[in-house]
């Protein structure tokens, strides 16, 4: 009887070893690369969604949602970064996601909006946002090296989208740039060229300033610039957003016209 109970015993001690680890384990915290991951995956879902409300003619929506898309991609890299989570797996969902909401989504959105009144010419120059965006991600891609850097090679892909939402949503709107109808003029066409060609392109442009005292004190005036730029958007809205991306791709690109032609006059015969 003794042995018996001791066996029972046993058995007793051993499953209740197992029902306390499987509740250790169970009580695991949620692993670090899932949070920026979420919001990865709803950058994404934004993007679908914008697709599908310019499918029903909701334009406002459509811009809405990838305004909405560039807020969860910031967001997915601050917490990437802050949680030390930034990994190849990450690099790639993003670049996925991104693809989507601003590649895809633009290019569809200013087919609709515009360019389709022009046949087949108007389907080939919508569709440029789409694929220089994707040689831009990929060439990212391939450049990455985990580093985190005051600039970018080429115009980002939501600084891109973003610049077309904003012109859409001022048109659409009925505002002051009404008169501008990109139905009835060719507006739409270079503006598109334009910075579908700077996304590829070898231009530096600047990086979004980190949310950090370390970062303030060693750029103070380009945070203050972009503080300012956001407060601007916050009270003009779509205004606001449409002016500041265009001083902001204008500055860029000014600059770095200004060093080349430096360097042009610099350069001794």
């Amino acid at each position: 009887m003794r042995v018996r109970k001791s066996r029972a015993a046993l058995r007793g001690e051993h499953s209740q070893r197992k029902r306390r680890r499987r509740f250790r384990a169970d009580r695991r915290p949620i692993p670090r690369a899932a949070v920026p991951s979420f919001f990865t995956l709803m950058n994404l879902f934004c993007g679908f969604l914008a697709i599908t409300q310019i499918h029903e003619g909701q334009f406002d929506y459509a811009c809405y949602m990838i305004v909405l898309a560039g807020f969860f991609d910031l967001m997915d890299g601050m917490t990437a970064r802050l949680a030390n989570a930034q990994s190849v797996f990450g690099v790639e969902l993003d670049s996925l996601s991104d693809i989507v909401s601003f590649g895809v989504a633009p290019s569809y959105l200013v087919y609709v909006f515009g360019l389709r009144e022009f046949g087949i010419f108007g389907l080939i120059v919508s569709a440029l946002p789409a694929l220089c965006g994707a040689v831009r991600l990929a060439r990212f891609n391939v450049a990455y090296d985990g580093g985190i850097t005051d600039y970018f090679e080429g115009l980002p892909t939501p600084a891109q989208a973003l610049c077309l939402v904003a012109l859409v949503l001022n048109v659409n709107d009925g505002g002051d740039l009404y008169q501008f109808s990109l139905v009835d003029s060719t507006m739409l066409i270079p503006i598109v060229f334009v910075l579908s060609t700077l996304m590829v392109s070898n231009v530096p442009f600047d990086s979004l300033p980190r949310p950090t005292a370390s970062y303030i004190r060693a750029h103070p005036r380009k945070s203050l610039l972009y503080l300012l730029a956001g407060v601007f958007i916050l009270v003009f809205r779509q205004l606001g957003l449409l002016i500041a991306l265009g001083t902001y791709v204008a500055a860029c690109l000014g600059r770095a016209l200004y060093r080349v032609a430096r360097a042009v006059v610099e350069t001794p015969e």
